[in-house]
């Protein structure tokens, strides 16, 4: 091994050196002031790793605390570090972090938490919208449901639960429902199917039931109107097509009809 592939590796070896752990000797292969600068970067690294975490986990953040984060935010930082210089793709496996963690076996639902925030986040980016198309929705009555499928936005996720978690992310996002209400939820383990989809620019989040949920679910794996609507059905006998339509096309659920190849 050259000089220069020695003073990569050591480099390397003590930039990522878990917080704790005494860092490989820098002396003989990098010249000095090397400790001022390997400083500078370990502390705006752990200020970039909690900034840029806050900014994707804003209800984690809040659920264990500001200390508790940083720390947490510190950890992962050394364990997934990044593979791209944006910041904002960063991240992605925190979810799997959070519930393998011991200390965190208090609050079991956290890890779903960040699950359904890090779709919200990764939708702020997704790819725009095509246009909402209501003329093409007279294409359900000139079609069978088996030839057709209904266009959902981009970035449109759906997240299974054992705990409320859009009840959760809701309250400490906008205040509603009432704190009491999600206690008594969180109480009786009532999960929730959190949908997350972008309306315009707006990332948005609901609960689903669970006919709701399986017709999405069909819909999102590219299957047709009638297969959609069977897997509803198996859920809910007298699922109402028609009023779910009319709502989730208000809320920007769906786009429009479109015919399958």
């Amino acid at each position: 091994m050259n000089a220069l592939a020695r003073q990569q590796q050591a480099l390397l070896q003590a930039l990522w050196t878990r917080p704790g752990h005494t860092p490989p000797p820098l002396d003989t292969v990098l010249a000095a002031p090397w400790q001022r600068g390997l400083a500078a970067y370990r502390t705006n690294a752990s200020a970039l790793a909690e900034r840029a975490l806050q900014a994707a986990y804003p209800v984690v953040a809040e659920l264990i605390g500001a200390g508790s984060f940083a720390l947490m935010a510190r950890q992962f930082w050394q364990q997934s570090p990044p593979v791209c210089g944006d910041l904002a793709c960063w991240g992605d496996a925190l979810p799997g972090f959070l519930a393998g963690e011991p200390q965190l076996a208090s609050v079991p639902y956290l890890a779903d938490v960040a699950q359904v925030e890090w779709a919200l986040h990764r939708n702020a980016g997704a790819p725009d919208a095509a246009h909402f198309e209501p003329a093409s929705f007279a294409l359900l009555g000139q079609h069978e449901p088996d030839a057709l499928t209904l266009r959902l936005p981009p970035g449109t996720v759906l997240q299974r639960s054992r705990w409320p978690v859009v009840s959760l992310i809701s309250v400490h996002l906008h205040n509603e429902p009432s704190m009491e209400s999600v206690a008594a939820r969180m109480q009786a383990r009532q999960g929730e199917t959190a949908l997350v989809w972008r309306q315009g620019l707006r990332p948005r989040l609901a609960a689903c039931t669970q006919p709701e949920a399986a017709l999405i679910d069909a819909l999102l794996a590219g299957q047709s109107l009638l297969a959609a609507l069977e897997a509803a059905e198996a859920k809910e006998a007298q699922f109402d097509f028609s009023a779910w339509l009319n709502a989730a096309v208000t809320q920007g659920q769906v786009l429009g009809a479109a015919t399958l190849p």
